[in-house]
């Protein structure tokens, strides 16, 4: 069973109930608050495993805490949204979150999302030495990149999406496949999801992000990450 520790900061009160229950029983220590300022304050004390997020949370919004978070802790972040359109889960993705779902939603659901994140930013590789390029440093054991010699700051995905992109040089993959490979999932999680996380990564260890020299676009396709 695991014993990860999930903070929840939802202001319903029913739905907080009902995730904080299924977490529960899938055995994650979890603690609930229902506004911003009180997330913020438990956030001080000390980062948890993954942070399950509400977007619109009463005072700090679910964007301003998401920001907030992101310049202290790659700590992964599962954002909760009522709202559907494409631009408002882009902004979430952009502002470093993880992954995202859509009320109403599965419980169930929302527990896969909650592993698949989990078994990904948690997992040691132990034994696995440093790829290195001629720019580029990724260290699986520590959880760090570098580009031209300087550290680059990477959250839980993004580091999950770059290595195995580098264990595959010149490999092309399509969205649904890095959605399976790198998500642990697909079947809930919208494509767009990946391109926002490519998209980041490129402004993140690319000289010109609009003509890339490593994460490489195969139009009709997919990506493909050229060494």
């Amino acid at each position: 069973m695991p014993d990860e520790r999930i903070f929840v900061a939802e202001d319903e009160t029913s739905i907080a109930e009902v995730v904080a229950l299924y977490l529960r029983r899938a055995g994650y220590l979890v603690q609930t608050v229902a506004d911003g300022e009180s997330a913020l304050q438990l956030l001080e004390e000390g980062f948890p495993d993954l942070l399950v997020l509400d977007l619109m949370l009463p005072g700090m919004d679910g964007l301003a805490l998401t920001r907030w978070i992101r310049d202290r802790s790659d700590m992964p972040i599962i954002m909760l949204t009522a709202r559907r359109s494409e631009s408002d889960r882009i902004a979430g993705l952009e502002m470093g979150a993880d992954d995202y779902v859509v009320k109403p939603f599965s419980p169930q659901e929302l527990v896969s999302r909650v592993r698949a994140v989990l078994r990904r930013t948690t997992q040691h590789e132990m034994g696995e030495k440093p790829i290195e390029f001629a720019n580029l440093r990724i260290d699986p054991q520590t959880r760090e990149a570098q580009i031209r010699q300087m550290g680059v700051f990477l959250t839980a995905k993004e580091f999950d999406l770059l290595y195995w992109f580098a264990r595959h040089p010149r490999r092309v993959f399509s969205r649904q496949e890095l959605l399976e490979q790198v998500w642990g999932m697909s079947e809930y999680i919208d494509p767009g999801t990946v391109t926002v996380h490519i998209r980041r990564l490129r402004e993140k260890i690319e000289q010109d992000p609009s003509n890339p020299e490593y994460i490489q676009t195969v139009w009709g396709v997919g990506y493909r990450f050229e060494p």
